[in-house]
């Protein structure tokens, strides 16, 4: 089926699970009648709405984007989180027709026209995102159909709690990026990395200190180990993290094996083969200036976030150490235990888009794997 290609508007609603209608216009890939469904959140980043598209973790997600105005330095095939886009729609106040800025291939309407993604534009996105912050991140419907039938498939959305998106996202066979031969360290280290919905930033700063093979997310420890590593990194990812217990296995029978570096969903999983549980955020983490406290030095990092899940303190046993607070909410940011050598955050230090203050984690991560390296020469 066609998208529409006629130059007048096209009339369209949202409508969420509690019966809130917005009216819009559709846009992006948008065939008759269509309707595209998925948990609805709001994202504050005032650029990089590229890569925050093709972020494998919005799976399952329609995102609403804060800022008005959203598509006016156009899109690149560089600039590409993943292969292909993941996330069930997206939600704009303005979007751009054109582009202006040299870099530019596609403009973002070209770009939503060409990966079959569903839009709907002149939204009020201010209203929608103080809805979603009092009532939380709820599942919701918008398209050129009747609003009653929105609403019916609203209602009829399974949300993302219990789904395991990740069997989704990541990669179905094995493969490799050599490491920055001009850099120290590159090609010296190995470390495997579990595609629970990566980033293509992400592979490019693990690529900066070693050799990186990126293995399925049901890839078994056992076979993680015969690859004799130097490290293992956990992604980022989509869904209920408590969803995922063959994840949470296979970290559990490496934890304490070889050095482990988590962020995201990575990180929720560390957490809970640490002995820790998950629980859900009301309207999640989603933008790129998330101020986050280091607890050790009390240092303040600004950093990219992009999660609906996080980690109950309470839940975690003597041993793991809190070392990063997000200080909007309190949550925990990151944590380690350095007897079983590992680490994990709760935010994006590959800043793709956002800030890059935690960019220091892939150093850290490489001095962990030299020290767990010599620990061993030495034993």
């Amino acid at each position: 089926m066609e998208p529409s290609t006629t130059a007048h508007p096209i009339a369209a609603h949202l409508v969420l699970a509690d019966g809130t209608v917005f009216e819009g216009e559709a846009a992006g890939w948008a065939p008759p009648d269509s309707v595209a469904v998925g948990e609805v959140v709001f994202n504050t980043v005032l650029s990089g709405y590229q890569e925050v598209i093709s972020d494998p973790s919005y799976a399952g997600q329609i995102i609403t984007f804060t800022y008005p105005h959203i598509g006016n330095y156009g899109t690149n095939a560089t600039d590409m989180e993943s292969a292909r886009t993941y996330c069930r729609g997206i939600i704009v106040r303005d979007l751009a027709r054109r582009a202006s800025n040299w870099r530019s291939e596609l403009s973002l309407a070209e770009f939503l026209d060409t990966h079959r993604i569903p839009a709907i534009t002149g939204i009020d996105t201010r209203r929608l995102t103080r809805v979603l912050r009092d009532r939380g991140a709820m599942p919701g419907a918008f398209g050129t159909a009747p609003v009653e039938d929105l609403l019916a498939a609203a209602r009829a959305a399974a949300g993302t709690d219990g789904q395991d998106f990740v069997r989704e996202v990541s990669c179905t066979k094995a493969y490799r990026r050599a490491g920055a031969a001009d850099r120290s360290g590159g090609g010296r280290r190995r470390v495997v990395a579990y595609d629970f919905g990566i980033k293509t930033s992400i592979i490019d700063q693990l690529a900066e200190i070693a050799d990186v093979e990126v293995v399925p997310a049901t890839t078994p420890a056992a076979e993680v180990l015969a690859r004799r590593p130097d490290g293992v990194f956990l992604s980022n990812g989509p869904g209920d993290p408590a969803a995922l217990p063959y994840a949470v296995a296979a970290v559990d029978e490496l934890v304490g094996k070889v050095p482990i570096f988590g962020i995201c969903l990575g990180h929720q999983l560390l957490g809970q083969a640490l002995g820790g549980t998950t629980f859900k955020l009301p309207f999640g983490h989603h933008g790129g200036n998330h101020p986050i406290r280091r607890t050790d030095t009390g240092g303040i990092e600004i950093a990219s976030h992009n999660h609906n899940y996080a980690i109950d303190p309470e839940s975690l046993p003597e041993g793991v150490e809190i070392t990063h607070v997000n200080l909007n909410d309190r949550t925990v940011g990151g944590l380690r235990r350095r007897d079983r050598w590992c680490f994990s955050v709760q935010y994006h230090p590959e800043a793709g888009p956002g800030p890059h203050d935690p960019r220091y984690l892939f150093a850290e991560f490489a001095l962990l794997m030299d020290e767990w390296k010599e620990t061993r020469a030495a034993s």
